[in-house]
């Protein structure tokens, strides 16, 4: 059966190839940027299908505002996909206050508004699936990122708690954590902090050794987001991309070593 998806960030990428193959198959489309001339073409080719919503999501009124307005054009919503977000690439001495604060604010806090914004219509259902666009850079991290991979591993926590919460008015809540695709998240969608001399060589040494083929093809991820929405019992996590498991995999064995090598003094900590 047809399904109603509100999407924010649905002007480019991901968010963008995700909204057309929804409405390829005859779903519903809230399509929502704050520049909306990019969806034009999906207006002219799918007409009453998709209404675009302009949306800045760090402005919480305006994200409630906006599912209010899905919710009455629509009657329903039953997927919400925050998808809107963006690369903030530096060293974590190189970010500046207000660089800092917008990188949690859309990444963390935009997708906080418009996941509260959407409970009260799911729950009202009794049905509904949410979908974060996490990454594999919310479960290990890498230098010059470390404001997006805080962000992403606080929606990482935020998430894992929502679904507990939320589990018995019959909504699902699954976290996408793709590895690198061949998107422009590291070009026109990111920002660069000032550089600092004292990081070129760790800059420099992050950047050696990478696969060829280490950016996956965006359009790949299609099929995979659709059985999501499909599903009847969705994960609360899925990896996209070959190289998102053997990233992890690796990275959660040595934590667990540490904390081996570390029990006894942990042990002893406890006083009793």
């Amino acid at each position: 059966m047809a399904k109603t998806i509100f999407i924010t960030g649905a002007s480019r990428g991901l968010g963008k190839l995700w909204a057309e193959a929804l409405l390829q198959r005859g779903d519903k489309v809230i399509a929502t940027a704050r520049n909306l001339d990019p969806l034009n073409d999906l207006v002219s080719k799918y007409g009453d299908n998709v209404l675009p919503l302009q949306l800045d999501v760090t402005d919480r009124a305006a994200g409630f505002a906006a599912i209010a307005k899905a919710k009455e054009h629509f009657g329903s919503i039953d997927v919400l996909i925050n998808n809107a977000g963006y690369g903030l690439f530096g060293a974590i001495e190189e970010a500046t206050e207000q660089e800092a604060r917008e990188q949690i604010e859309t990444n963390f806090f935009g997708l906080l508004w418009l996941t509260q914004a959407i409970l009260p219509v799911m729950r009202e259902q009794g049905h509904g699936h949410i979908i974060q666009l996490s990454s594999v850079l919310g479960l290990i991290t890498i230098p010059s990122l470390g404001l997006y991979n805080a962000s992403k591993f606080a929606v990482e926590g935020l998430s894992e708690t929502l679904a507990t919460e939320v589990k018995g008015f019959g909504i699902n809540v699954t976290l996408v954590e793709p590895n690198g695709f061949a998107t422009d998240w590291s070009g026109a969608s990111s920002a660069q902090s000032v550089s600092m001399p004292e990081y070129d060589e760790l800059r420099a040494a992050s950047s050696t050794g990478r696969p060829d083929d280490m950016w996956g093809v965006p359009e790949a991820t299609t099929e995979a987001v659709l059985k999501l929405i499909d599903s009847e019992n969705p994960p609360l996590r899925l990896l996209l991309g070959k190289y998102a498991y053997p990233w992890i995999k690796p990275n959660y064995e040595s934590r667990f070593a540490e904390w081996d090598n570390w029990s006894e003094v942990s042990t002893a900590a406890h006083g009793k």
